[in-house]
């Protein structure tokens, strides 16, 4: 499976309560190096939801506790931003996928599915909620590109402008190598003459101020190359 490498480590609620699909799902997601969780249970789901850490859902419609519908629109009344949403569902008519996509779904896949549309389909709707500026969660870290806020372990990081685009930049590609020159592109910009050194100055500017979370070993050197933000798949 192709599947985007920058997308590894995002923690996706399954809310299925067939097993066997749920079972399904949750292995390709791990094989593309998402983090899944499942829950067969609406009123389940809800609880889980709402300390906000997850960066996708994969919702079915019928379930017990609380149905699909009614943890959509629980989502779109929280004032939290709430992660990007696909109802997957044997509820296939045109009606159905309207009303879901009506009442707040990103996206709508009918069952029986292949599981490389599903996964093209979730990796379209991270990617794009990445891109938008939403918030990124990982390694403990989480980065409000909107707030211009960085939480660590529960405490709030004081980031200059640089440090923060920074970070920006490597958890937007969480686990890929970036070399000084190109970290010197997509946060000083080509216009600007800037040594290279001055990338691990700011490095290590944004590990001491990450450092206060415990969160500066996310911040990787890697020898000869340059820097990535690091995270590890579950085994």
């Amino acid at each position: 499976m192709n599947q985007a490498v920058y997308l590894s480590g995002k923690r996706v609620l399954v809310v299925e309560d067939d097993l066997s699909i749920a079972r399904l799902i949750e292995l390709h997601l791990r094989v593309a190096g998402l983090q899944p969780e499942l829950c067969n249970d609406g009123s389940e789901a809800m609880r889980r939801l709402a300390d906000g850490r997850f960066h996708a859902v994969i919702l079915d419609r019928m379930l017990p506790g609380h149905s699909g519908m009614q943890i959509l629109r629980w989502l779109n009344q929280r004032s939290e931003a709430r992660p990007p949403v696909l109802m997957v569902t044997a509820m296939g008519a045109t009606a159905d996928k309207v009303q879901g996509l009506n009442e707040g779904a990103d996206d709508y896949l009918s069952k029986p599915f292949e599981p490389e549309e599903l996964l093209a389909r979730l990796n379209a709707l991270l990617r794009r909620a990445q891109e938008s500026g939403e918030r990124l969660l990982l390694a403990g870290i989480d980065l409000r590109p909107d707030e211009a806020r960085v939480i660590a372990a529960g405490r709030e990081i004081e980031l200059r402008a640089l440090e923060f685009k920074l970070l920006h930049t490597l958890m937007r590609t969480p686990n890929k190598v970036f070399s000084r020159q190109q970290l010197l592109d997509q946060v000083w910009g080509r216009a600007i003459y800037v040594e290279e050194r001055t990338v691990d100055v700011t490095i290590k500017r944004l590990r001491q101020a990450l450092a206060a979370g415990g969160c500066d070993s996310a911040v990787e050197t890697v020898r000869g190359m340059g820097y990535r933000f690091a995270v590890k798949r579950e085994e």
